[in-house]
């Protein structure tokens, strides 16, 4: 059984011969450049600079010598323009605070504070205002607000979705193609697309790190609170979004067809540590009716798994997700309030596949022991392996600072695993 039958016969709940790994398809399932840079060296890698592949969280490109080496089955087909607008391609040398030398994009400029704090800009242009800040001695760029004022009546749905959203060019449909035939023919990977900007509400595109002036409603907590002051507003970006996906949609399936298995379709935040954001019936008035018209269209037209990703308390919501068309849920964050795994999987693991909840990247992997390490992976793995339906990854990305030893019992424990 190779990565990409494994893959498909987890998504679809079926036994496999070992669970299978993710580690670096999504910006979702990715490791900081810097502890990648140290499992290269761990894993007797020849010494090279680390690709960054978002310049936010600063997640380096896992390259298919590491897939290989360790035993992942899953491999991004991703734009080719980062979140911050501009093209990776054109690689210079760099450096993180900690020494590491990594690769970033030609339009990866930065500016230094008095205080050592760094500045990055939307696509690379230094002539308007900075759109993220990493502090000084930090692991990354934290978005910064640029809310203009505004007046309620000025508020324009269109203005703020033909600055957010575009149907996909030429350019781009042409690079899809390419890349995934290059994919599909020359590994046996798990293909997991990640082109489509279906994140209905994601806090992480509020600020338009990409854009230059933003306009409307930037600041992440006005956003929250909009649904209640103005909501005619949030629905009506939510359409006009809505109608760029299901384009971008068709131009994309006709691109790559199904040489991809999984479609990233949403990244939005719905829980804290301790409980939602938001009422399950303001869920299903302001974002359900759009993943429905989203997950309808995918499952209609194609074999793709939908992958939705939501960190925190989400257990109100599971059962209107499922309703939705959800297939895959991510990160499983079992940490939080009421996401305990062996209820997860015993009420929803014929309903959902669990892509995470592999280990907790909050205190088990960077401050646990190693044995610790081992004994959790074991008990994830048992709980949510069992019938298919799970792939294993950790909790969210693998953070900077984490014991490499703790990496490694990790990546072993999966390997030895059996039921």
């Amino acid at each position: 059984m190779d990565s990409r039958e494994r893959v498909r016969k987890t998504i679809c709940h079926q036994e496999v011969d070992h669970i299978p790994l993710d580690l670096g398809s999504t910006l979702v399932t990715g490791i900081h450049a810097s502890t990648y840079a140290k499992l290269r060296d761990a894993l007797g890698l020849k010494k090279k600079s680390v690709k960054i592949i978002d310049p936010v969280q600063m997640l380096a490109e896992v390259e298919l010598e590491v897939i290989e080496k360790l035993g992942i089955d899953t491999i991004g087909l991703w734009l080719p323009t980062n979140a911050l607008g501009f093209k990776n391609e054109n690689w210079k040398s760099w450096s993180l605070f900690d020494g590491t030398q990594v690769l970033v994009p030609e339009k990866f400029y930065t500016r230094s504070d008095e205080e050592g704090n760094l500045y990055i800009f939307p696509q690379g242009d230094s002539s308007v205002p900075p759109c993220a800040k990493m502090p000084r001695d930090g692991h990354y760029f934290d978005l910064l607000i640029r809310q203009e004022p505004f007046v309620e009546k000025d508020l324009n749905p269109e203005e703020w979705v033909n600055q957010q959203y575009s149907v996909l060019s030429e350019e781009t449909l042409t690079y899809l193609e390419r890349k995934a035939d290059e994919l599909y023919k020359n590994t046996n990977l798990c293909i997991v697309g990640g082109f489509i900007n279906a994140s209905f509400g994601d806090i992480s595109h509020v600020p338009g790190p990409a854009i230059k002036k933003p306009k409307g409603i930037r600041d992440p907590v006005r956003w929250i609170t909009a649904h209640l002051d103005y909501p005619d507003y949030i629905k009506g970006i939510f359409e006009l979004q809505s109608e760029i996906v299901l384009k971008n949609l068709k131009l994309s399936f006709e691109a790559v067809g199904n040489k991809i298995d999984v479609i990233y379709v949403s990244g939005a935040d719905f829980g804290t540590q301790n409980a939602p954001f938001i009422s399950p019936d303001m869920y299903r008035e302001f974002y359900q009716p759009f993943h429905k018209k989203v997950n309808g269209w995918i499952h209609k037209n194609t074999s793709w798994k939908t992958f939705f990703h939501s960190c925190g308390s989400i257990t109100a919501f599971l059962d209107d997700f499922i309703e939705a068309g959800v297939d895959i849920l991510n990160p499983v964050q079992t940490s939080a309030k009421g996401m305990d795994s062996e209820i997860l999987k015993e009420k929803y693991g014929d309903k959902l596949v669990f892509w995470g909840g592999g280990i907790d990247t909050q205190k088990t992997l960077p401050f646990g022991t190693p044995e610790e390490v081992r004994k959790e992976v074991i008990e994830r793995c048992q709980i949510f392996g069992k019938g298919g339906g799970f792939v294993f990854n950790t909790i969210h990305n693998i953070q900077a600072k984490v014991p490499i030893e703790n990496l490694l019992i990790m990546f072993q424990t999966l390997k030895e695993f059996e039921f």
